[in-house]
């Protein structure tokens, strides 16, 4: 059971990583790294029930703050970009100037 379990949080990880690397639209990029820190928390939580430590969990705890206040952010680059631009693509961004 723990070997489906890491597959199906490898998985995640690896579609989230070629999402990232391959699309240009920005919000996809975002959602893509929500996929890879969604996959390396299952693996925490998963470990930690195997190993029967509670410590994984409390850690995916921190890494879901942290991914929420990331998307938070994310999400605001994404607007303000959006606003000055009229465009999310990630080629039309290369500096952060006006």
């Amino acid at each position: 059971m723990l070997a489906a379990y890491m597959f199906v949080s490898v998985l995640l990880f690896a579609i989230g990583a070629t999402g990232a690397m391959i699309r240009r639209n920005f919000l996809i990029v975002l959602m893509s790294l929500e996929l890879m820190i969604n996959g390396a928390g299952m693996s925490l939580i998963v470990m930690s029930y195997y190993i029967g430590n509670v410590s994984g969990q409390v850690m995916f705890l921190f890494v879901a703050a942290v991914a929420a206040s990331e998307t938070a952010v994310g999400l605001a680059i994404v607007a303000m970009m959006y606003k000055n631009k009229k465009s999310v693509d990630i080629n039309d961004f290369t500096t952060l100037r006006k």
